[in-house]
């Protein structure tokens, strides 16, 4: 038997939108008052999705343990409290949206998945970034 786990975890990090190739009206326009020169924040919850079959002997699909660690590791601690432009290596030249967000949450989740997991580890199906009450992006890793 498989199930599907979903952890949720909080992080708080302020950003601007703003891409240096436009006009300040032109990134205005696009990016509206996410384009505010001072920045903003936002309380973040990202939810990690894995699927797998129940271990017999634990009556677990994953350790929690196990994967709040890595998740600390690789999310939370490389993002909380942090101005992404300038603390973030990744969003140096790509601009912080929460679509980026979410695929540089996947590339370094995947990167440590095995040797943080173990050799039987479930799959990592799913990531949800949610900036907003009103906006979040879903990443499927499955096809």
């Amino acid at each position: 038997m498989t199930v599907r786990i979903t952890r949720n975890y909080r992080f708080v990090a302020s950003h601007r939108l703003h891409l240096d190739h436009l006009s300040e009206e032109a990134n205005q326009k696009l990016f509206g008052k996410c384009n505010n020169p001072y920045g903003h924040g936002h309380n973040y919850v990202v939810s990690i999705t894995v699927h797998g079959p129940i271990d017999e002997r634990t009556g677990l699909a994953v350790s929690v343990a196990d994967l709040d660690t890595l998740v600390r590791r690789e999310v939370i601690d490389r993002y909380d409290h942090r101005y992404l432009n300038f603390d973030v290596a990744e969003f140096a030249s790509v601009p912080s949206t929460t679509e980026n967000m979410a695929f540089a949450i996947r590339d370094h989740l995947q990167a440590n998945w095995q040797t943080a997991l173990g050799p039987n580890a479930p799959r990592l199906v799913d990531i949800k970034v949610q900036e907003t009450k009103r906006n979040s992006v879903a990443l499927s890793l499955i096809s």
